[in-house]
């Protein structure tokens, strides 16, 4: 299959599997507020084994944000996390796999805090949503997302065979 082809498709699956992922998700009320665990910021870890993996993750961000309702600024700022997260899974995917989910915690963590503060304006502090956010955080990526990097991991000359 021609390269630029499969980085497009591999791109574009990974965008609609977050979207699916952050729908079911939302269905469970886990996808927005102050306390979120996206199951689809598991894949984040995906940035590990293929560089298509950081704009879908991001495309599949704006979607998400989009097609849930988000506002604005956190469709914008809330995917830009994503990308930041993305973006440094891909940096550290050579030093260890357990770095993995570092970078989209931290991102997140970070980011989206300020967003809920902010544009939505919940009660609560910035630092608690830090706390709640993060644990989404650590629990998405940290546990569910090197659960799948592990599972990948067996079959990543099959699934990312050029990379």
């Amino acid at each position: 299959m021609n390269k630029k082809l499969r980085y497009l498709a591999n791109a574009a699956v990974i965008a609609a599997l977050y979207v699916v992922l952050t729908f079911a998700a939302n269905a469970l009320g886990l996808a927005n507020y102050a306390i979120q665990v996206r199951f689809s910021e598991a894949l984040t870890i995906l940035p590990f084994f293929t560089p298509a993996a950081i704009p879908g993750l991001f495309i599949g961000c704006i979607l998400s944000n989009t097609l849930t309702g988000c506002m604005v600024l956190d469709i914008v700022f809330g995917s830009l996390a994503t990308l930041l997260g993305a973006l440094g899974t891909y940096v550290l995917r050579r030093r260890s796999k357990w770095l993995a989910p570092l970078c989209p915690i931290l991102a997140n963590t970070l980011i989206v805090p300020f967003i809920l503060a902010y544009v939505y304006q919940f009660e609560g502090s910035v630092p608690y949503f830090m706390v709640t956010v993060g644990l989404g955080e650590v629990i998405s990526c940290g546990i569910l997302g090197m659960l799948l990097l592990n599972t990948l991991h067996k079959y990543k000359k099959y699934l990312f065979p050029e990379e």
